[in-house]
């Protein structure tokens, strides 16, 4: 069987709800390097029905967390699940420290300090202020 996956850039998008999803897109331009790619705002203005923030090839989705509708009765935050995550993100970037340097001075929570890994590279994971869990590292599975 052929592969059933899209000739595009990248083909695994992360998704994720924000409360205040307009200040979750500023921290993570701001701390992790994302660039807004496309932020599309409801009607009335308040909430973000759809975003897109690139990173390099890689991709995330976001959108204003609600308890209304179809999708959010299968969703939670992390707060939900007392800090827990049941998926998560990684970012491979060339050079940890600076990333990891400016996480900190922005006082996001470090969850596993930056350390050399067994399996190359060194790496960090953090926590974004709405609780979700970055772990950002050089290595390259791909290699």
């Amino acid at each position: 069987m052929s592969s059933p996956a899209a000739k595009v850039p990248s083909t695994v998008i992360p998704g994720m709800r924000y409360r205040d999803c307009l200040a979750a897109i500023e921290w993570l331009c701001t701390t992790l390097g994302f660039e807004k790619q496309a932020v599309y705002m409801s009607a009335d203005g308040i909430r973000v029905d759809h975003a897109q923030l690139t990173f390099g090839n890689g991709m995330i989705m976001l959108g204003s967390e609600g308890k209304e509708g179809e999708y959010a009765k299968y969703a939670a935050m992390p707060d939900e699940l007392g800090g827990r995550e049941v998926r998560s993100v990684s970012l491979i970037v060339t050079d940890c420290v600076p990333v990891y340097e400016q996480a900190k001075s922005i006082g996001a929570q470090i969850v596993f300090d930056l350390e050399e890994k067994p399996y190359g590279g060194k790496a960090f994971t953090c926590r974004d202020p709405e609780g979700y869990l970055w772990h950002v590292g050089e290595y390259n599975p791909w290699a």
